[in-house]
């Protein structure tokens, strides 16, 4: 934390490296496809919404 000036940006990389590690370590063989399919679709959706 002591490496980023401002509290803002430690929140921006927080919020994109939390959507980026979600996607790749999505423990799919302990859910169900449902509740996989329901959370890519929320992460994927704030990741659109970081990116915008």
């Amino acid at each position: 934390m002591s490496k980023f000036r401002d509290v803002k940006t430690l929140q921006k990389f927080a919020a994109v490296h939390a959507s980026t590690f979600n996607h790749f370590n999505a423990d799919r063989h302990l859910k169900s496809r449902s509740d996989f399919k329901q959370n890519r679709s929320a992460a994927l959706a704030e990741w659109r919404e970081l990116a915008a």
